[in-house]
């Protein structure tokens, strides 16, 4: 948590996004700012997982399956993907740092 305290800008993130495999990039980012407070609230409830609300599906142009959702756990930050994610998880990387803020998580790949 102090981790997240030391932030001077935007608060760590959990939220959905899409990757687009020609422009290396995400669309369709939904996120939220995670603060000290709503993760030490969740902690008391029982509750330590967070995630951004459920979004209704939206068809894009672009392949669905090529999306991810970062979401707090417990003590850490976990990106879901799928597989398609595992060749390009470096470039991942530094799209969801930059994107959601984070400073240290894990990927699950489903």
């Amino acid at each position: 948590m102090n981790d997240m305290r030391s932030f001077d800008e935007q608060m760590p993130c959990v939220g959905i996004f899409w990757y687009d495999p020609a422009e290396h990039s995400f669309f369709g980012v939904r996120k939220k700012e995670i603060t000290p407070q709503m993760v030490e609230e969740a902690v008391k409830k029982g509750n330590p997982f967070i995630s951004y609300p459920k979004v209704r599906r939206v068809m894009h142009t672009h392949d669905s399956n090529l999306c991810g959702r970062v979401v707090w756990s417990i003590d850490k930050f976990i990106i879901h993907v799928g597989k398609w994610a595992k060749p390009i998880q470096e470039e991942l990387t530094d799209l969801i740092e930059k994107e959601f803020s984070l400073p240290y998580y894990e990927f699950f790949y489903d």
